[in-house]
C-alpha cells in the first residue's frame, strides 16, 4: 500500500521543476531587509507566517513586510473587530503606512461541527465577520478550517452552510471561499463513520457513493457564492496534484496559497514553475505565500526568503 512518503517520492510531475529551482536556492534566506531591485510584482503574503514575531512591533514588522518586496497581505488572528487584539481599523492604516493593501482574511466560525441547531450561530458569526471587513475593504473572506466531514450528509451540510456565507459575504461586498489542507483529498461515504484517507482505505469491495470531499465541495457549492483558495502544498501532501486540480477547477479555483515544506523553492516537493504557468493560463491573480514551520533563523528571515525565491523566479509575472 502506498503512504503519503511514497507519494511524494514517486510524484516526477510535481517534483522536476523543483528539484531544479531547489539547488539555486540555498543561498536565499539573506537577513537583509532591503527593497529588491527586481521589477515590481505582485506577491502577497498570509501574515500567519510571522506568528508572534510580527506582534513584537506591528508597524515595524508590517514595513520589514514591505520592504521585502510584498505588495499584498492575508490577514489571520480575526476576532470580535480585532487581529490578535489589534483594531481592525488600526491595523488597515499601519499596514497602508507600511505600503501593503490588505486584500484577503483567513477567519473561522467558532464551531467545527454544523448542525441544523447552530446555523443561525454560524450565520450570524459571519454577519459580524462580514461587516467587519467590508469596513477595511477586503476582498476575500476565507474560511482556511475543515468542519466535520465523517460521511457524504456531513459534507452536504456543509455546503449548505458555505453557500449562506456566500450569500452573507456577497451582501457586505466581498467574496466568500474555502481554503484546503491535505484532509480534504480523504473520501467520504453515505453513512460513515469517519472520512478515509488512501486509495485502498476502503478494502478491495469499493462501497457505493464515494466521495472526494474536497470535489465534493466544489461540485454541491454555488460557483457563484463560494470560490476556492487552493494550498498547493497541501494539495500535494493530500496525494494530488494541484494543476491537475486547477485544470478541472478553472473556474472555481480562483486564489492561491504557494507553500513548500518550508522557505519555497528548498525542499524539491514543488513544481512551482508549472503551477504559475497553469494559473497564469487561468487568469488566478492573486496569491499568498504561507510559511508555517523553519528549521533555522527567525519567521521574518523565512517569509525573505520566500520573496526572494520569488522575485528572482523567472516563471513569475
Amino acid at each position: 500500500m502506498s503512504n503519503r512518503r511514497d507519494f511524494i517520492k514517486g510524484a516526477s510531475l510535481l517534483t522536476l521543476g523543483g528539484l531544479l529551482a531547489g539547488k539555486t536556492t540555498q543561498a536565499v534566506a539573506s537577513t537583509t531587509m532591503k527593497t529588491s531591485s527586481s521589477a515590481k510584482k505582485n506577491i502577497g503574503l498570509q501574515i500567519y507566517s510571522l506568528g508572534k514575531e510580527l506582534y513584537e512591533d506591528v508597524p515595524g514588522g508590517l514595513k520589514k513586510i514591505g520592504q521585502m518586496g510584498y505588495s499584498t497581505i492575508e490577514l489571520a488572528g480575526y476576532k470580535e473587530g480585532t487581529i490578535n487584539g489589534v483594531d481592525m481599523v488600526e491595523f488597515k492604516k499601519m499596514a497602508e503606512d507600511a505600503g501593503l493593501k490588505i486584500t484577503s482574511t483567513h477567519v473561522n466560525p467558532p464551531v467545527r461541527e454544523y448542525t441544523a441547531a447552530n446555523k443561525g450561530e454560524i450565520a450570524d458569526f459571519w454577519k459580524r465577520a462580514a461587516d467587519d471587513h467590508a469596513k477595511i475593504g477586503v476582498t476575500y473572506l476565507i474560511q482556511p478550517g475543515q468542519p466535520s466531514t465523517r460521511n457524504v450528509e456531513e459534507v452536504a451540510r456543509v455546503c449548505e452552510v458555505f453557500n449562506e456565507a456566500g450569500q452573507i459575504a456577497k451582501a457586505a461586498g466581498l467574496s466568500f471561499g474555502y481554503h484546503n489542507h491535505e484532509m480534504e483529498f480523504a473520501r467520504v461515504i453515505p453513512g460513515g463513520e469517519d472520512m478515509v484517507f488512501g486509495r485502498r482505505g476502503f478494502g478491495r469491495e469499493q462501497p457505493k457513493g464515494i466521495e472526494v470531499i474536497y470535489d465534493a465541495f466544489i461540485q454541491r457549492t454555488d460557483p457563484s457564492l463560494v470560490f476556492f483558495e487552493m494550498d498547493v502544498y497541501w494539495a500535494v501532501m493530500g496525494q494530488n496534484d494541484p494543476v491537475a486540480y486547477m485544470q478541472k477547477y478553472s473556474d472555481r479555483i480562483k486564489v492561491l496559497h504557494i507553500k513548500d515544506k518550508a522557505v519555497l523553492g528548498q525542499s524539491g516537493m514543488m513544481n512551482f514553475e508549472n503551477i504559475f504557468k497553469q494559473a497564469y493560463a487561468n487568469g488566478i491573480k492573486d496569491y499568498f505565500v504561507e510559511l508555517e514551520g523553519i528549521t533555522a533563523g527567525t519567521q521574518f528571515e523565512g517569509v525573505k526568503g520566500c520573496v526572494d525565491y520569488l522575485l528572482k523566479a523567472s516563471f513569475v509575472k
